[in-house]
């Protein structure tokens, strides 16, 4: 099939497809003329790379274990692929880290907020 007819399938851009290839994620096969031939399973590799980017995942964890992810509709990893659930934990700290800093940084901007919303009010006139 075409890049325009994977670009249907699944409902990704073509761009988007060309990107995933100059990552690593996707392997079409290239005829003679130049043109991307995709197989039918990459409709279902492109699929479980979206869930994996909605995941968080970054496309170099994705381009290492993509070819551990395998079946139609749901994720299924065989058993043949030890580091997989290694870099989804890795993955997993790596995102509650960035969790724990943005919840700092937004309680600081909180604090600021309040700041300047109190400064803005001017002075409270005193109580008689």
């Amino acid at each position: 099939m075409r890049i325009g007819d994977l670009a249907r399938e699944t409902g990704v851009n073509r761009r988007l497809l060309r990107y995933y290839e100059e990552q690593g994620l996707l392997r079409p096969i290239r005829l003679v003329n130049g043109y991307r031939e995709y197989a039918e399973a990459d409709i279902a590799t492109v699929r479980h790379i979206r869930a994996m980017l909605a995941a968080g995942l970054p496309t170099a964890v994705i381009a290492r274990v993509v070819h551990c992810v395998h079946g139609e509709d749901e994720l299924v990893v065989p058993p043949g692929c030890p580091t997989f659930i290694e870099d989804l934990r890795r993955e997993r700290v790596r995102i509650v880290e960035t969790i724990a800093q943005l919840q700092s940084s937004q309680g600081m901007l909180d604090t600021i907020l309040d700041a300047a919303l109190r400064s803005s009010q001017g002075p409270r006139p005193r109580p008689e």
